[in-house]
Formats: C-alpha cells, structure tokens, sequence
C-alpha cells in the first residue's frame, strides 16, 4: 500500500474527492449539486446556449444536461428562450436569481478551497495551484 499511497495519481485523486467533498457541502447550503452548480455557471458565463453546446462545454451526457436544466428551471435559476439564431433550438440563460445564487455559491467555493489547502502556506497554495493549472494544460493539448 504505501508504495500506491505514494503515486502522484492517487494522492491526487484523493485531494481531489476531498476537495469535491467540501465544496459540495458547501453548495448543498444554497440546494445544489456540484452538477448543477457546474451547468448554471457555464450558462452565466456563456449564455444563452443552446443545451448542444452546453453539453460540448461540459462534457456531460446529453441526457443529463435535460435533466438538470429542468432541475435548476425549477428553482428558478434557468430559463429557456426560443434561441436567436435558430428559433428550432432552445437557448439556455441564467435568471437574476441564478446570478445570485450563483455569486454566493461562488463565496462558499472559496471558503471550502480554504478550508482544503489549510495547512499550506499562501506561497505554497500558489505553488500548487500553478502546478495544478500547468498539469491541467498539458492534458488538454494532447
């Protein structure tokens, strides 16, 4: 065991459930899932979209993306409008209470990423976070 408990994948990984962990108590606060949270923030920043590209955005199921849009319609948070460019497809935006949500979301994030890399120092978060970011690109341009 201690020889896998040393790999950088798996350290990661459990770092990364952990985080996960937090930041989904944290949102459960406001009633979302970290789903939910991820579909209303693409569509703040990006909308409206047509639930095609939100799929293409998120890499998600397109089932799901269904799914979850009533769920966050339902609260409120979405809405859907005949899209602009093609009046056959539905284009997906956030409410001003999506906004809302969604900023105090945004504040309970921070607090649990806080809470996560506690016992680092602040030149150390910025390490990691650099190396993080640095590990992140070199995935995507493969």
């Amino acid at each position: 065991m201690q020889h896998i408990q040393s790999l950088p994948s798996w350290l990661t990984g459990r770092v990364a459930a952990r985080g996960r962990d937090l930041v989904a108590r944290a949102l459960a606060d406001e009633g979302l899932r970290l789903s939910q949270h991820a579909v209303l923030a693409a569509v703040a920043e990006h909308g409206p979209l047509a639930q095609a590209e939100l799929v293409r955005r998120l890499e998600i199921d397109p089932k799901d993306v269904v799914g979850l849009l009533n769920e966050l319609g339902d609260k409120g948070l979405v809405q859907r409008r005949p899209d602009p460019r093609d009046r056959r497809k539905n284009a997906v935006s956030a409410t001003p209470e999506g906004l809302a949500t969604l900023q105090r979301c945004a504040a309970l994030a921070d607090q649990a990423n806080q809470e996560l890399l506690t016992p680092l120092s602040t030149a150390e978060r910025e390490l990691l976070i650099t190396l993080l970011q640095r590990l992140h690109h070199a995935d995507q341009a493969q």
